[in-house]
């Protein structure tokens, strides 16, 4: 069995600062990790990925195509969608790995990517053909997460990803390092939120709100009843925390469970060594 965390979020949410975070402490602990990178218009990443969806097809090419005129969005869901018609060059780098392979998929920025759109679905599907556990890591970041319309927003569209995509699934908060303390403060009661209350200071608090209570209160409703969306805090600077953010996502996939335990053979000692 091998693995793999389909790693995905809105533009800007450190997706692939989190892939190379998690590469670097993977070194550390001696857990083998591989990334792929699957964003088309990606320019730069810390990280060296064993395959690069811009080997097949890239963003600009698409844009620049006469006959397509596509925008920048157009063309990323373009290029998905041609990865997922040709996948060959996926199937040669991973469909026949080693047991415990564990593979870190960058996934690009388009959020409709995972709301509803299928083409993640239809590479997950393709990934448990070849014999690989995948997780959902969905990434928001902390800095947009510290107001209730905005948490409630980020909140629903977790929750979407995970209807949309049916795997087992982990939200993390990014770039926690960066807050302020009082931020940091005002954070802790989105990590386990009372929904009643968040609905009404914001009910209370803007004229939107207040016109449009009925629909907050219903999004609220449908959190509270699913109660499926919960938050991890991610802070790179502190490898305990990221040990057990890894922790998590291992345990969501059951990581390791299907390996043989390792032995080793140890000579009895020779009593007459003592003497």
């Amino acid at each position: 069995m091998r693995y793999a965390q389909l790693v995905m979020g809105p533009a800007g949410c450190g997706k692939s600062s989190y892939c190379a975070m998690m590469l670097k402490h993977a070194q550390t602990v001696n857990h083998t990790m591989e990334v792929i990178n699957l964003d088309p218009a990606a320019e730069y990443f810390d990280y060296k990925p064993i395959i690069d969806i811009r080997d097949l097809i890239k963003v600009d090419d698409v844009m620049e195509d006469e006959d397509l005129h596509l925008g920048p969005n157009g063309g990323l869901v373009f290029c998905m969608e041609y990865m997922i018609k040709n996948t060959d060059w996926l199937e040669e780098a991973v469909g026949g790995g080693a047991d415990d392979d564990y593979l870190l998929f960058d996934c690009p920025g388009q959020i409709e990517l995972y709301t509803h759109m299928t083409v993640l679905q239809e590479l997950v599907e393709l990934l448990q053909r070849w014999d690989i556990r995948v997780c959902g890591v969905f990434l928001l970041d902390s800095q947009f997460m510290v107001d209730g319309a905005k948490f409630l927003s980020g909140t629903t569209a977790a929750l979407s990803v995970m209807v949309n995509l049916q795997i087992p699934h982990v939200n993390l908060l990014t770039k926690i390092d960066l807050l302020t303390k009082a931020a940091k403060k005002e954070l802790d009661k989105y990590l386990l939120p009372d929904t009643e209350e968040l609905m009404g200071t914001m009910e209370n608090t803007s004229k939107w709100g207040q016109k449009y209570c009925k629909l907050t209160e219903a999004l609220g409703n449908l959190i509270e009843n699913f109660s499926l969306v919960r938050f991890i805090p991610l802070d790179r600077r502190d490898e305990e925390n990221i040990a057990d953010v890894l922790l998590s996502i291992d345990m969501a996939i059951q990581y390791g469970e299907d390996l043989d335990v390792k032995t080793k053979d140890f000579e009895c000692p020779d009593p007459e060594d003592d003497d």
